[in-house]
């Protein structure tokens, strides 16, 4: 699931143009690079901070990032940043964005301090719905979790 990477300014400006247009913040961004970047694909990753507020009461003693977690940074990562890129022609403000479905088997736990990919293949992208293979890794590369993710995307003007 091999993902092109840009190694020109050009990609580098647009990728901040990306991640400025995610209508996340903390402590609910989930994206912290992308390092790469296609109409086909991309691919990203995140840190999860020691401190984070779904540790305290998530197996109290042993913190585990739970899985409706990891499943939101691959659909941050994975299909938003990606549906973004996609748009970014058409776009001249605000994206309506909606999860409409998940399938995601999970393999590994993560932990507080881990930095997990996401590594993002579209699947297709028509009638502004966009669905993607997605699949992340822990920095060891052992896969941690794969899956399907869909969701809506389109600008505000056509809404």
């Amino acid at each position: 699931m091999a993902v092109n990477t840009f190694n020109n300014d050009y990609a580098l400006q647009n990728y901040a143009h990306i991640l400025s247009k995610l209508p996340y913040r903390k402590p609910f961004l989930f994206v912290d690079r992308l390092h790469s970047i296609t109409e086909n694909g991309v691919e990203g990753s995140y840190t999860f901070p020691e401190d984070s507020y779904f540790y305290a009461g998530h197996f109290a003693g042993n913190p585990i990032t739970p899985g409706v977690i990891l499943t939101e940074v691959m659909a941050q990562i994975g299909v938003v940043c990606l549906g973004l890129f996609l748009l970014a022609d058409a776009q001249s403000g605000d994206i309506d964005i909606a999860l409409t479905s998940t399938q995601i088997d999970f393999y590994k736990p993560v932990f507080p301090t881990e930095t997990v990919l996401v590594r993002s293949t579209k699947d297709y992208f028509r009638f502004h719905k966009l669905k993607c293979t997605v699949e992340m890794l822990n920095s060891n590369g052992e896969l941690v979790c794969r899956g399907a993710i869909s969701g809506m995307m389109k600008p505000k003007k056509y809404a």
